[in-house]
């Protein structure tokens, strides 16, 4: 226990206190009834005061108001109330300061209320404000800088041209500086006129020993795990509207890109497909879009620096969530775990949601 304790007037009962916070729907007579329990409890008053978001000398003025008067000193009535330590005009230039500088840490923007506005927030009740004020508490994600500023925008303008009616000369995989003379066709035994699949495809490498999830444990937490390491990688294709595949090839070489391809289409016959997926040297030479375009697979190319733009993004990041805190004895039990986290995340349209809606909108009649 730390601080020191206060001699508390028990003008109530726990029983009574407990009633009261179970009728209250008042957020500020809750917090003060719960810092009166936790100072029958024997807490000090730092720490009772550190339980419900406010200073010491803020503990010391309301157990002084419970002992002088009890309920009625300690929970008068909140009408006009004391006005907030920032005001609206206070709050929304404090938001242009955010937005101009961040991120931030929190001791960071202690610090900055504190030089622009002279006021000091308790850091238990500070989280609160910036809730209040719309601020995100997240992990930043990283941004490569040679993303375009309207990578959404390009994305748009790629899929409206995968689905353009008008027949082009050329076929869509097909790049200006490809060979003129070389023959681009479908393979004989292929179907596009089934309808449109659309999918994601993307390379990844979880691992048996990745340590993504909180678990609760009594003592310290440890796991021990046999020493299983998986050296290739997982490919993944999340289909829209056909079947996802996990595939594990060798290595992310194009003739490898390629077998995954056909593992794809022969999971989904009879329709066009069209695949979303990143700029890897593999996914982008001529070897692979003309392979592709035998297929009847048509490629969408993400802009540069732009995985936030792929909808199987988060499908990896649950399945290494997911397959974390589970133990295996060698890689192919490994393989066949992920194989059936991923189908059943697969079968989710919500990794989508978002792109769907701002990418797809205006073409779903188009699928099958």
């Amino acid at each position: 226990m730390t601080g020191r304790e206060k001699e508390i007037v028990r003008h109530l009962s726990e029983d009574d206190l407990d009633r009261l916070l179970t009728q209250t729907d008042d957020e500020k007579v809750s917090k003060r009834l719960i810092f009166i329990k936790r100072l029958y409890k024997g807490a000090s008053l730092e720490d009772a005061a550190d339980d419900v978001g406010m200073s010491q000398s803020t503990g010391s003025r309301w157990a002084r108001l419970w002992n002088k008067g009890g309920l009625g000193l300690l929970t008068p009535s909140f009408g006009g109330g004391r006005p907030p330590k920032l005001d609206e005009e206070q709050r929304e230039r404090l938001l242009d300061l955010l937005e101009e500088g961040e991120p931030w840490k929190k001791q960071e923007i202690q610090h900055l209320i504190n030089e622009e506005f002279d006021v000091e927030y308790h850091s238990n009740y500070l989280p609160r404000l910036l809730s209040d004020l719309g601020l995100s508490y997240a992990i930043p994600r990283t941004e490569r800088p040679d993303r375009p500023e309207n990578a959404d925008e390009i994305l748009d303008e790629r899929v409206a041209d995968a689905f353009a009616e008008d027949e082009k000369n050329e076929p869509h995989n097909k790049q200006p500086e490809d060979d003129e003379d070389e023959d681009w066709t479908v393979d004989d035994d292929i179907r596009t006129d089934g309808g449109t699949t659309v999918g994601f495809f993307d390379i990844s490498h979880p691992q048996p020993w990745d340590n993504s999830q909180r678990l609760y444990t009594v003592n310290e937490p440890t796991i021990t795990r046999p020493l299983v390491k998986i050296d290739t990688p997982a490919a993944g294709f999340y289909a829209l509207n056909g079947e996802s595949v996990l595939q594990f090839p060798p290595n992310q070489e194009k003739e490898q890109i390629c077998a995954c391809l056909e593992a794809i289409r022969e999971q989904n016959p009879g329709e066009r497909i069209l695949l979303v997926l990143d700029n890897f040297s593999s996914h982008i030479c001529a070897y692979t879009r003309k392979r592709a375009h035998e297929l009847g697979i048509d490629l969408i190319f993400l802009p540069v620096g732009s995985p936030h733009l792929n909808p199987i993004e988060p499908v990896w990041k649950s399945l290494k969530w997911e397959s974390s805190p589970l133990i295996v004895e060698g890689a192919a039990e490994y393989r066949a775990l992920l194989d059936e986290i991923f189908t059943k995340l697969t079968n989710q349209l919500s990794f989508a949601g978002s792109w769907i809606e701002n990418h797809l909108d205006g073409f779903i009649q188009k699928l099958r």
